[in-house]
């Protein structure tokens, strides 16, 4: 089987979800607990890119607190965002899963069958 890494938070229902997921379906993915080890600038842009993402604003959770005391607005450029996000791995929208140059946000966790092989 092909290599799948999840980006996880274990306190989040739809991360959970979305490893059990894809452990029905018989993938046992590399799981990064991103709190505890924080992508890094260049993985975080990696990602937004295989998400097929417009802009790194699309990645962020913009109801966390940090949002805010981050000072990011819809016109932050993608450069103060992913400083933000590295800061701040609360920010980040979970779960993501990645498989080769394609990756999927799990919201709803069912977006995660489109990766598989």
């Amino acid at each position: 089987m092909a290599d799948y890494t999840i980006y996880h938070n274990p306190r989040c229902s739809k991360s959970r979800q979305t490893l059990a997921l894809l452990e029905e379906n018989g993938i046992e993915p590399t799981v990064v607990r991103y709190l505890d080890d924080t992508p890094d600038a260049a993985t975080l842009a990696s990602l937004i890119k295989k998400l097929g993402l417009d802009r790194a604003h699309d990645l962020l959770r913009h109801k966390e607190a940090d949002y805010k005391d981050a000072g990011l607005s819809p016109q932050s450029s993608d450069k103060a965002v992913i400083e933000a996000m590295v800061s701040h791995p609360k920010l980040i929208e979970r779960p993501i899963v990645v498989h080769g140059d394609r990756a999927v946000l799990g919201r709803p966790p069912e977006n995660v069958l489109n990766l598989l092989d």
